[in-house]
């Protein structure tokens, strides 16, 4: 077998970055951190972390989202892998990224001393200046995840387990930033079978008690 340990064979750095959603105030938002060290120190960016030899690039990627915000158990999806040579100052590092999806309700904020930061932008006011290449894999996984939305249960991400048809609506309206027709987009819904009541009604201001419900199974589903 070949020697590839060998002082002429380059070896680049691999990252792991995260492009994590959420929708809150009806509004998709991304998470960015404000980073403490150099390169980039005081920058916004989005949460990521080198590869570790022993680890594969989705147990890296678990990792990272733990350590960024305290959750695991999310839909979590390889997106891309951007690799210019000048895209680290320091040196030749690829980053593989992915995105994920969790339910404002699930959140909370850790604690780290990789930066001095962290913060929920709206997909449509973000900062204007990012670190290293970030706005570039952010914008690629905005339009990755509107299309998506476009023809898949790709929500139930982030949705709770139960949730009224209005919410589910108002979640696909914040992901493709545009009005949907209540009754066609319930009709759609219904028919798609994905989803089965739950028995359990929620009254929420003066209006009449909504039924919840919930998807059958909480895995990635095309539409028809």
């Amino acid at each position: 077998m070949e020697n590839t340990n060998h002082p002429e064979y380059e070896q680049p750095a691999i990252t792991i970055d995260l492009v994590i959603f959420t929708v809150n105030d009806d509004e998709l938002k991304v998470l960015l951190i404000k980073r403490a060290q150099e390169p980039f120190a005081g920058a916004w960016s989005i949460p990521g972390g080198f590869l570790k030899l022993a680890e594969s690039l989705d147990d890296a990627a678990i990792r990272v989202m733990k350590d960024k915000t305290g959750v695991k158990e999310v839909y979590l999806e390889q997106l891309y892998t951007f690799g210019m040579p000048n895209r680290d100052p320091r040196t030749r590092v690829i980053t593989v990224t992915y995105f994920a999806l969790i339910p404002w309700q699930n959140l909370r904020q850790p604690e780290s001393n990789q930066v001095t930061d962290l913060a929920w932008h709206r997909v449509d006011q973000l900062p204007a200046q990012l670190a290293f290449d970030h706005r570039e894999i952010l914008d690629y996984a905005i339009n990755r995840l509107r299309a998506k939305a476009s023809y898949s249960n790709i929500v139930y991400g982030l949705l709770p387990l139960r949730f009224r048809l209005s919410d589910l609506q108002k979640i696909y309206e914040s992901i493709i930033d545009k009005e949907l027709d209540k009754r066609n987009f319930r009709k759609r819904m219904l028919a798609t079978g994905l989803l089965e009541e739950t028995g359990k009604k929620e009254l929420k201001g003066a209006h009449r008690p909504a039924m919840l419900y919930r998807f059958k199974k909480r895995e990635f589903v095309v539409l028809d």
